[in-house]
């Protein structure tokens, strides 16, 4: 799409690379734009089955310098979190600033080991924004949260892999084929129950049991009504391995 934005899809996986080595992966709007419309472009884009943010060079990403990027930077936020396919952040170098709000707002994410992670937003004087004051309590709990975001101190990625920030860290060296690996995975997995599965976990905090327990008869309904769970079911009984088509 630029360069400062790869765009490309294989395998049924859409990966988005940032490639802004001069400012350390810092977003200005150009490419937070093109982030935000490339998201678009995946979701809509039928031979798409995951996506995987990551970058080259030393950092993933490293913040934002442009106020003026909060809305495209919140459009690309509410995308990932909607998209009805699995999100796969994978990060390395330092992650702080809109790249913390990427890597929340991903379904999964793996770390290289020498990851880096800050909220620096108090060290400026700042809150957050990206929709981290959402995303934290909900993935490390509010006391967590509230230290991450008042003591923003630099942690590692084992510490980020103990507060659940992360799935999985893996060395550097074995970064890139450990990401392509569980890509494959999840391009090869039940793309429809996947999007229902996204569905269902993105509303169940603003739902009582009762509303959630009905959420999730009518999403298996639908599921059941796919080629996918026939195809799963044979194989089943066929102890073989299923061949998934999201449909």
């Amino acid at each position: 799409m630029s360069d400062t934005l790869l765009y490309s899809v294989a395998g049924g996986v859409a990966s988005f690379t940032l490639s802004r080595l001069h400012v350390m992966k810092a977003l200005d709007p150009a490419t937070i734009e093109r982030l935000r419309d490339a998201c678009v472009q995946a979701c809509d884009d039928t031979t798409v089955r995951c996506i995987v943010l990551r970058s080259n060079g030393p950092a993933f990403f490293a913040g934002a310098v442009h106020r003026q990027i909060l809305r495209p930077v919140h459009q690309t936020i509410t995308t990932l979190r909607r998209a009805p396919k699995p999100v796969l952040a994978s990060v390395h170098g330092t992650v702080t600033g809109a790249g913390m709000s990427l890597l929340a707002a991903a379904d999964l994410a793996i770390a290289a080991s020498d990851t880096q992670f800050a909220l620096a937003y108090s060290k400026i004087g700042a809150s957050p924004d990206g929709g981290l004051s959402w995303f934290l309590p909900r993935l490390v709990g509010s006391r967590k949260a509230f230290e991450l975001m008042l003591l923003p101190d630099c942690f590692d990625a084992d510490k980020a892999l103990a507060l659940g920030l992360v799935n999985w860290v893996t060395s550097s060296a074995d970064l890139v084929t450990e990401t392509d690996r569980i890509a494959q995975r999840l391009a090869h997995g039940p793309t429809f129950a996947f999007g229902q599965i996204k569905a269902l976990v993105n509303e169940s905090f603003e739902r009582s049991l009762e509303t959630q327990l009905g959420a999730e008869a009518h999403s298996f309904g639908l599921c059941a009504g796919t080629a996918d769970l026939a195809e799963g079911m044979s194989a089943l009984v066929e102890k073989r391995n299923p061949l998934f088509t999201g449909k």
